[in-house]
This record gives C-alpha cells, structure tokens and sequence, in this order.
C-alpha cells in the first residue's frame, strides 16, 4: 500500500465528522450516522484502492451504502480490505456526549477479520503490557500482573470499561481489588485505544463490546504497539452457526491480533466528532469555517501523526449535498 494513502483516509474521517457534527445534541442518532455514512461513501470515491468492505453498516438488505461485500475507492489502486465505522457513537452524538469518532481501517485484501455482529470479550492495553497478560486469566490475575509490569500498587491501576449492566460481575471484581474505574458511556474504539495513549491515563480496558468494533481497535493498537485480545460471545444457536459460516470453525476460542487483522501492513484514521481522550471535537468558527483534530497511523512504519484541519464549508461540495438539521 502506498503512503499517500494515509491523507487520502483522513480526508475521508474529516468529511464523515464534518457531516455528522451537526446533529450533536439534536436527539436523532439516525440522521447523524446517516449523514456520516452518506459523506463517507462519497468521499471514498476519489480514493486510490480497490476497496471491498468486510466491516460496515450491515448486510447489503440492511444498508443501502457501505454494507458488507461493497466496492469502495476509484478501482484503480491495491486490494485492500476496508472496515469503517463513519459514525463510532451514534448514541453519543445524539446526547451531545464525549468520545464520538469517525473511524477507518484498511489492511491488504484478506487481512481482516469479518466480525459477524455481535458482543466480543476485549482486553486492550498499551505498549508496555502487550504481550504480558492473557484474557483466559481470572481478573484478578490479570490486574496483579498489570500492576507488577508497570511497577505499580493495584489499587492505582485505572481500568476502563462500558458502562453497562452486563458488566456488573467485572465491576464487583474491580471494587474489590481497589483499582480506579472510569466508566465509558459509548465509544468502544475509543475506549480500547485509550490505554496506549499516556495522557488518557488508562491502564486497561476490559469488558464487552461491538465485534466489529473490536477490529477496528485491533487496527489502531497495532498501529499503537498496543494489544488487544478478544473472545466472541455468541447469544445462542443462530449467532454460533454464523460465525462458522463466515469462517470462525471455533467462535469460543481466543482471538490474537494476527486473527484479527493478519500479519501484513495497516492504515488507521480517525477523526473526532465530540471531544474525547485523545482526539478534539468539530469545532465552528463565525467565518464558515470549521476546524477537525484527526489521527493517521499505519502499523509497518509505527509513524502516528495528529492532524489539525481547518475547513471552509461553503467549498465542501460533498458535504453540502446532505442533509443538514432544520432550524
């Protein structure tokens, strides 16, 4: 893959951010994912790769764009495998919260892992406990490994975790080693990436949470030097018989990061929609303009770049023509 593919991503967070940014605190998830997508289809057109999506918005009877098995990019460059979350945290923008992101990953054509769409057990952290836990050991071990690692008490660890009541058992767990908790509303990407961010202050991030959502984390830690390892959650027969069917043969058995997003090169771009631990919001200026913080990274060169936008909007033609809120 080549390296101007790495701006060419950003460009196509920025515009999904930009599209959706609007509809922060209006209540309506829907338009704003919609937005989101619409920008990011369209942007992807002008994009150099022979893309075909493997993580998308659903099945192609469920998504009219960017479903499963869609064609992106101007056909003309690599074939590659694409996952895409235009809008990570729906809910988020809807409510005017922190933490929402427009998310890209591409790896070589067959790299990544098609999550079928359902909970995935995580266990993400950054660089200096990749390689050093294992999500088959009880809680507790994992936290004392944790804590000799980075030479630390347990009980000044700081575990993030989705705020959810599937999560009760782990929290028990958490409270009565002592360790920090800061919960996460929404924004699973974010979440698992932000161990590998020192300035978050996350030692790890534990619990359940989106499997396709789970790559696209897997993405950005390779990227990071981080790790995370996974384990899916079928709910019952029908979600066990998919899993096969997409190639899992064992659904219950631990996912490496090789498993989930191979051994070869990755691209990652994010652009943020709502402030969060590590990337800034959309912000407007009186002057038609809007500014975007991004980041860009790719796994071969470990280069992570911060990318800051400023955006005249009268002069985004794709992002004009989408349907923008009533006032």
């Amino acid at each position: 893959m080549e390296r101007e593919l790495a701006l060419e991503l950003v460009r196509v967070t920025e515009l999904a951010a930009l599209a959706s940014a609007p509809w922060m605190g209006r209540g309506d998830k829907n338009s704003a994912d919609g937005a989101a997508t619409s920008a990011m289809r369209a942007m992807f057109d002008s994009v150099s790769i022979r893309g075909t999506v493997v993580i998308g918005e659903g099945e192609m009877d469920e998504a009219p764009m960017l479903y499963i098995g869609e064609e992106v990019g101007s056909l003309n460059g690599p074939e590659v495998d694409v996952a895409v979350d235009p809008l990570e945290g729906t809910e988020i923008v809807a409510k005017g919260l922190n933490n929402a992101m427009s998310v890209i990953a591409v790896a070589g054509k067959g790299q990544l892992l098609h999550a079928p769409d359902m909970y995935m057990e995580k266990l993400a952290c950054g660089p200096a406990l990749a390689g050093k836990l294992s999500i088959t050991d009880p809680m507790e071990e994992t936290l004392r490994k944790a804590a000799s690692a980075l030479n630390k008490k347990v009980s000044d660890l700081t575990v993030m975790i989705l705020d959810r009541g599937r999560h009760e058992s782990i929290v028990k767990v958490l409270r009565k080693v002592g360790v920090r908790i800061k919960f996460l509303s929404d924004g699973d990407v974010a979440g698992a990436m932000a161990p590998a961010f020192p300035e978050a202050g996350i030692d790890l991030y534990v619990g359940s949470g989106g499997a396709p959502e789970g790559v696209l984390a897997a993405a950005a830690l390779k990227c990071l030097g981080g790790e995370l390892q996974a384990r899916l959650m079928p709910a019952d027969g029908n979600e066990y018989k998919r899993c096969v069917e997409m190639g899992i043969e064992d659904p219950y058995r631990v996912l490496t990061m090789e498993d989930m997003i191979g051994s070869g090169d990755v691209y990652f771009a994010a652009t943020g929609v709502t402030p969060g631990e590590f990337l800034g919001g959309v912000h407007y200026f009186p002057d038609q303009r809007a500014e975007t913080h991004s980041i860009v990274m790719r796994a071969k060169t470990k280069t992570i770049r911060f990318v800051r936008s400023l955006h005249y909007l009268p002069n985004k033609t794709l992002l004009n023509a989408n349907p923008q809120p009533v006032l």
